[in-house]
């Protein structure tokens, strides 16, 4: 049974500061259509711009995962993407106004308690996951990050972390089901080391820490003038260090919580695919780096497979319409008509077939020693298959041409030869208006792409 994609009932917000802008911020949690995804949207700029929560966008990952698109910017992006992927939210629409969502307590316990205190519904549309058939990784060299994508029945993350410090040593945490989000990893805080705290206060690049938002590791001797300047940054009369090396601001909720809250990274990080993801994820030594990395390449592969879906079909059955059928809608007529069969007809999408012979009256000049079917009537191929389903939407096609009036991204991705079945599959980029239909079409032989492109056409009553 397909589940269903899901969004929030109602809006809610929640205010704090940004970690590194130390800047009030207010972040307002909206439901969204179908198919939207992950989006934030900068309300205290002109036009409120957003931009989508995708890996394309990311720029920097240096102190968190920071997208930028057309000058625009979100900071720190990663915890409330994953308290809506530990939700099961497929839609969201994150409204702030300033440049990053407040830090709350460095996890995602705030968000997750503002997701659930909107509360969570169906919508009307099957979800679109990735089924992992193959290992799929990728590998920082320097750092020796790595992050492996394994086939699995749900979506699974495993991490390992190694800091080289003797205050904090190797620790794992795993989540077996993304429903075990709330309560095993949400509250997983940030954290950071002594010497990376210093490096950020002299940097003015702490503003909005207090010390109820990171887990401090004192991996150093803690000096005079760092002590100082940790009691100016956090207002605190006095600060010390605990016996299991962490300053006394707070006290751990799990003696691997460094381990979960990279985890938690790591699913917020992914949401940047833009796909849910059946298959289980091991990262060793995560970071935003490799993370976002990662999910560029998760999501070009994807990208591909998309482009690459053949249409499957039965040849032995019979066709939806024979060539008799396509003559009385389509004018063309041989040698110019270059569509045998059609498969599929809906009201968005049509799925036609041509096989290539021999006999064809281009490979006479095309060429007589090396036979190739030519890119231009490929196209034309495509566009026979959109003037059905455009056709198909008057009553008496008969009485209609069909005119190209635009082609836009064409490519030719592999040879066309004497023996090969094509498929060509159209769908509608926008509904058919005025008899003007803009569609993505392709073309596929032998279980791979051969040809895209974007065509618009019109039909016109016969004078």
């Amino acid at each position: 049974m397909s589940k269903k994609q899901k969004t929030i009932q109602k809006e809610v917000s929640l205010s704090g500061v940004g970690l590194h802008t130390g800047k009030k911020v207010t972040m307002t949690l909206k439901p969204a259509p179908v198919n939207h995804g992950f989006a934030f949207s900068r309300v205290d700029l002109e036009g409120a711009p957003t931009i989508q929560a995708r890996a394309e966008y990311v720029t920097n990952t240096q102190r968190g995962t920071n997208l930028e698109k057309n000058g625009v910017q979100i900071q720190t992006s990663e915890h409330v993407l994953a308290a809506a992927v530990g939700l099961d939210i497929d839609n969201l629409l994150i409204e702030i106004d300033a440049s990053e969502p407040p830090i709350m307590d460095g996890s995602s316990k705030f968000f997750i308690a503002a997701l659930e205190k909107a509360g969570i519904k169906e919508q009307d549309a099957d979800i679109e996951e990735y089924i992992v058939k193959e290992i799929i990784s990728f590998k920082d060299e320097e750092s020796g990050s790595e992050i492996i994508l394994m086939p699995s029945d749900e979506y699974q993350v495993t991490t390992m972390v190694d800091f080289g410090t003797k205050i904090l040593g190797t620790q794992n945490a795993t989540l077996n089901k993304i429903s075990d989000f709330k309560a095993e990893i949400a509250d997983a805080r940030t954290f950071s080391f002594l010497h990376e705290i210093e490096m950020l206060l002299e940097n003015d690049l702490i503003k909005g820490g207090d010390l109820n938002n990171a887990i401090v590791y004192v991996d150093k001797e803690l000096s005079e003038s760092t002590m100082q300047k940790l009691k100016k940054a956090f207002n605190k009369d006095n600060i010390t260090v605990k016996s299991n090396g962490i300053l006394d601001n707070l006290t751990l909720h799990w003696a691997n919580e460094a381990a979960r809250h990279k985890l938690l990274d790591v699913i917020g990080d992914l949401a940047l695919v833009g796909t849910r993801i059946k298959g289980k994820i091991i990262a060793n030594k995560p970071g935003h780096g490799v993370n976002t990395n990662f999910a560029k390449k998760l999501a070009k592969i994807i990208k591909a497979e998309k482009r690459n879906n053949v249409p499957s079909y039965d040849l032995n059955l019979p066709p939806l319409l024979d060539i008799h059928q396509i003559m009385d809608i389509l004018p063309h007529r041989p040698p110019f008509l270059l569509i045998d069969r059609i498969i599929e007809l809906s009201e968005t999408h049509v799925v036609g077939m041509k096989n290539v012979t021999m006999n064809e009256n281009f490979f006479v000049g095309h060429f007589p020693g090396a036979p190739v079917m030519p890119g231009v009537l490929q196209v034309e191929a495509m566009a026979q298959c959109g003037g059905v389903l455009v056709l198909n939407t008057v009553p008496d096609p008969e009485n209609y041409l069909t005119y190209f009036m635009k082609m836009d991204k064409v490519k030719f991705k592999q040879k066309v030869l004497p023996g090969d079945t094509l498929i060509f599959k159209c769908e509608l980029i926008a509904p058919i208006r005025r008899g003007i239909c803009h569609m993505q079409a392709y073309a596929y032989a032998n279980g791979k792409l051969v040809a895209e492109a974007e065509l618009m056409a019109q039909i016109a009553r016969k004078k």
